[in-house]
């Protein structure tokens, strides 16, 4: 139940007219407040306290509400009656599907093949798993695209590197036969270093950058030879993109597709973008121009082939939105890379609506900000490299294990696992998406404050009390005698629905961290005030208590499952 929602839509339907609903920072004043007075009054001729005051009488006319009151100037404060709050923190989790589902395509991971991934990959993974997440749950039907680098001059380098390190194998010769087994395997670990010795070597070696062009040119043909090694080294990149993303518990993606599956849509998106001559030459490239005449800022044109008539990212990127049309025909496209990108984007959208493939407004780029160190420069390692995720992960699970022995705990490997996990993507996530942050595996470790642990810390604890007390005894459906820290409690756990709708609304996956935050705090404060198995607690408090309990454990374990977070059974 979106609790926001069902009083604001009562208010407006009793008043006439939409009026601006708000939650006060203090509850003591209320639940809600709004200023529809001082609105109104200019064009009522009224002075606003004195609207405020015939106002009142007729929002005392809904059945949920307990009590309204003017303060100030003309505000109208709001208390919403205990037995009204206590159904609908019952219900916040019974999350009411979109009346309109969408068909949504939504491209993050963007990894390389044969290339490890680093930080770079962090927060496109995190924020586009739990936005899948909070689209799913709100009923629109998703489908999660990693749409690998696969097709272009770095698999050419890694395909040079490799002729260059055992010239004897039969897949660089032009006659070779796709039938033919071929002794030859790659070890997962030496095929990270292909590409950056390779790309190093040949900007100190032209011969070497030569050969790997031509080496493109005839795998873009359809090299046999060149095919079946990529198609080797393709297996084994998978394995290892899978195994991160399984560390990171993200869900499985939808289509691990890439340039290369795009590629085979490049004639037909050239037909149409030639029937409406759209393609134009420019200095030998064959370009879309995408300016338009209310430009203020620079805006090139749209890559469709290079100067010597390569194909390239950008028409590769377009012949994804053709292929997206045709294989899931999704109502938005919504991309989660680097903000750096933004350009290559409005060009992209641009490009898509001149030719009719896809409309411009249907398309979106969540453009997220830098993860950078201490020095509040990007973060890399001390080599002064782009850290690798696996190294990222493996840093905060040590720095979580080194706690939990500082501590005196002894808590299992798959313990510590989940802790570092929360740690690692609570604290990404809880940042807007679009600002940079500064990463520090010791900080965002602790367990107490606004991180990961401090969450799951909370949820044990939830969970613990559940054990203990066994079965939940029956309470009265409708109680009248909350006590403040019981009433605040469950106004944020019925706050729910109505988070995880601006989350999707707002494309703001950081409004679901910072709920958690907020309903653990109150869960916290729950907990310490309000004595729930104490010998000296009245049998009907008990009951309301483990049953408030109950409804706190849900909620929170939602959000927690939202962020793609595990909850353990000790910390």
């Amino acid at each position: 139940m979106n609790l926001y929602k069902f009083v604001s839509d009562a208010i407006n339907d009793k008043l006439g007219r939409p009026v601006n609903l708000e939650v006060p920072r203090n509850r003591d004043f209320g639940d809600f407040s709004t200023n529809a007075a001082m609105v109104m009054a200019k064009s009522a001729g009224k002075n606003p306290r004195e609207l405020a005051g015939e106002i009142v009488p007729k929002l005392m006319e809904l059945d949920f509400v307990a009590d309204a009151t003017v303060a100030g100037p003309g505000f109208i404060n709001i208390r919403l009656r205990d037995d009204f709050v206590w159904d609908a923190a019952k219900h916040a989790t019974d999350i009411t599907p979109a009346a309109t589902p969408m068909v949504i395509d939504l491209d993050y991971g963007a990894y390389n093949v044969a290339k490890s991934l680093h930080i770079g990959h962090l927060r496109t993974s995190i924020v586009g798993d739990t936005f899948n997440r909070i689209a799913k749950m709100l009923g629109h039907r998703t489908f999660s695209w990693n749409h690998m680098g696969d097709w272009g001059k770095p698999m050419a380098l890694v395909i040079a590197w490799i002729e260059r390190l055992h010239p004897e194998l039969p897949y660089f010769r032009d006659d070779f036969d796709p039938a033919t087994t071929v002794d030859f395997d790659i070890n997962p670990a030496e095929l990270n270093t292909y590409y950056p010795a390779a790309s190093s070597f040949a900007k100190e070696n032209p011969e070497f950058q030569a050969h790997a062009q031509e080496i493109k040119a005839k795998f873009q043909d359809g090299h046999a030879g060149y095919f079946a090694l990529y198609e080797k080294f393709l297996a084994i990149s998978l394995n290892m993109m899978n195994d991160t993303v399984r560390r990171l518990n993200i869900l499985p993606f939808d289509y691990d597709l890439g340039e290369r599956n795009a590629a085979k849509y490049l004639p037909q998106v050239e037909e149409i973008l030639r029937a409406k001559n759209l393609i134009q030459e420019s200095d030998g490239a064959q370009v879309i121009i995408v300016k338009k005449d209310t430009d203020n800022a620079p805006m090139p044109p749209y890559m469709w082939t290079d100067s010597r008539g390569a194909d390239t990212y950008d028409s590769t990127d377009l012949a994804a939105v053709y292929c997206r049309l045709h294989t899931d025909n999704p109502n938005k496209i919504i991309y989660f890379t680097d903000m750096r990108q933004s350009l290559h984007f409005e060009q992209l959208f641009r490009a898509a609506d001149l030719s009719g493939l896809f409309k411009y407004a249907d398309m979106e780029h969540i453009g997220y900000g830098t993860i950078n160190g201490a020095d509040g420069r990007p973060f890399k390692t001390r080599s002064g490299n782009a850290a690798g995720l696996d190294d990222i992960i493996d840093a905060v699970n040590n720095a979580v294990d080194a706690r939990v022995r500082e501590s005196g705990k002894a808590l299992d490997s798959d313990t510590v696992d989940m802790i570092a996990l929360a740690a690692l993507k609570f604290n990404d996530l809880v940042h807007d998406v679009r600002s940079d942050y500064i990463f520090d595996p010791d900080s965002v470790t602790s367990f107490e404050g606004r991180t990961g642990p401090y969450i799951l810390y909370t949820a044990v604890r939830l969970n613990s009390v559940l054990k203990r007390a066994g079965t939940i005894p029956a309470t009265d459906a409708t109680p009248t005698n909350l006590t403040a820290d019981e009433r605040n409690l469950l106004m944020e756990i019925a706050d729910f629905e109505r988070t995880v709708q601006s989350a999707f609304d707002n494309r703001a996956t950081d409004m679901i961290a910072n709920y958690a935050y907020d309903l653990c705090q109150l869960t916290n404060t729950f907990y310490h005030n309000c004595p729930i198995l104490r010998d000296d607690v009245a049998a009907d408090d008990r009951a309301r208590r483990l049953a408030i309990v109950k409804m706190a454990a849900d909620t929170l374990g939602m959000a927690i499952d939202l962020m793609g977070l595990r909850v353990p059974n000790e910390m």
